[in-house]
């Protein structure tokens, strides 16, 4: 395998943080499309990288460092109480795992970004946006889809390398908000990494003082990325 720090990094200019109000926020970035991309992912995921379209970047922002790459070993997860509520109350969705995704996506997209993230910077919703996490020209993908009465309901974006599934994006249908779909997606995801023989799911970054982002650390036990070594959080 490749060593990650042979990549050519790059560093983005300072902008507007997309998690906490009045910070900051820069981005390491790599772009592995010339190399072995499989593993060479694989390496930048244990390191804190995250995929955007084809690009992979981690924060890196000169007065904070609360961005935490999170991830799960699956064989060792333990659902708690309130997960088997979710996975009980959502036993009538039907699920198909495929590696292809569809037009279809994009009008449950639209209603899950118009009604649940108005405000937000993915608004409105694109095609050329959702791109971002359903495409990628050097890797591949797995895409949970969740039907209910035959309905698409919920999908959940997930890259694949060999010890791991990353978790990428999911959205569902914004009516069904009682049904904790987004929850639902992740205990699903670590099923699917279980039944690939896959040693862990990636959540991308767990950050405490972003209500948006810290429901990750609810998934126990997880290993967090923090100084450039993983450590476990059990509790």
């Amino acid at each position: 395998m490749s060593d990650v720090y042979q990549l050519k990094l790059g560093l983005t200019g300072e902008f507007a943080c997309s998690y906490i109000p009045e910070r900051r926020e820069k981005l390491l970035m790599v772009h592995p499309k010339e190399q072995n991309c499989s593993e060479v992912y694989q390496q930048l995921m244990d390191k804190g990288f995250r995929r955007g379209g084809d690009n992979a970047y981690r924060p890196h922002c000169p007065d904070c460092s609360d961005c935490h790459s999170i991830r799960i070993d699956v064989s060792e997860f333990v659902a708690s109480k309130s997960q088997k509520r979710t996975l009980a109350k959502n036993k009538d969705i039907e699920l198909v795992v495929t590696n292809r995704s569809t037009p279809q996506y994009f009008e449950l997209y639209s209603r899950y970004i118009s009604q649940r993230h108005a405000s937000g910077s993915m608004y409105p919703p694109t095609r050329e946006t959702l791109s971002t996490f359903t495409e990628c020209s050097w890797l591949e993908r797995q895409f949970i889809e969740g039907y209910l009465d035959k309905e698409l309901v919920s999908v959940a974006v997930c890259d694949s390398v060999d010890n791991a599934l990353s978790a990428v994006y999911t959205f569902f249908e914004p009516t069904l908000a009682k049904q904790s779909l987004g929850q639902f997606n992740i205990l699903q995801q670590i099923a699917l990494a279980k039944q690939l023989n896959k040693r862990y799911l990636y959540l991308g970054y767990q950050i405490d003082d972003c209500d948006a982002m810290n429901y990750k650390k609810n998934y126990r036990p997880n290993e967090r990325f923090i100084e450039e070594q993983w450590i476990k959080f059990k509790k």
